[in-house]
Formats: C-alpha cells, structure tokens, sequence
C-alpha cells in the first residue's frame, strides 16, 4: 500500500478508536466512579497518525463532548474513506493509461 493509502487506513483506525471511546462514554456516564476515555492522536513521522485510549483525569460525564466526539469521528471515516476511493480510482486511470 502506498503512503495515501497508509495515512488514510490511520486516520480510519483512529476515527474507529474515537467513536469507540466515546460510545463507550456514554453508555458508562451514569457508572459511578466512571471516568471517562479519551483518544490521543499524534502525528507519525511515515505520515498518518498514532491514536491511543487514555483515562481522564477527573471523575464524571461529558455527554456534549461524547457526542461531539461521535460526530466527528464519523466525518474523519467519511473523509478517509474518500481519499482510499480518490486514489483507486487514480490507480485504476493510470493502469487504463499504461495498459
């Protein structure tokens, strides 16, 4: 796989891990003692990203930033996906052109 397609596939896995997370936040908001997950993203020097699942600090819900969290991780897959699909089909016309 080229370096598109790797940085696409982390950025995927990262948004599954942050959907994840937050899912698992709020199904646990009423949980006492719950604390809550967060997902670390870092950039990695090959491209793409590194995410990681870390506890918060404090105690208690953050259901607006759950949700939030929710939303965005679906328009992260979304674009990523895009992407992966954006250079199939730029291999697919250049295999056409070659061929």
């Amino acid at each position: 796989m080229n370096a598109i397609g790797s940085i696409a596939l982390s950025g995927m896995n990262a948004a599954q891990l942050r959907l994840g997370s937050s899912a698992h936040n709020i199904a646990n908001a009423l949980t006492p003692g719950f604390r809550r997950q967060l997902v670390v993203q870092q950039s990695v020097p090959e491209g793409g990203v590194q995410a990681s699942v870390t506890r918060a600090a404090l105690e208690g819900p953050a259901l607006a930033d759950d949700l939030v969290a929710q939303m965005s991780a679906g328009y992260l897959f979304i674009a990523n996906l895009k992407a992966i699909q954006t250079q199939d089909r730029l291999m697919g016309s250049l295999l056409d052109i070659r061929a």
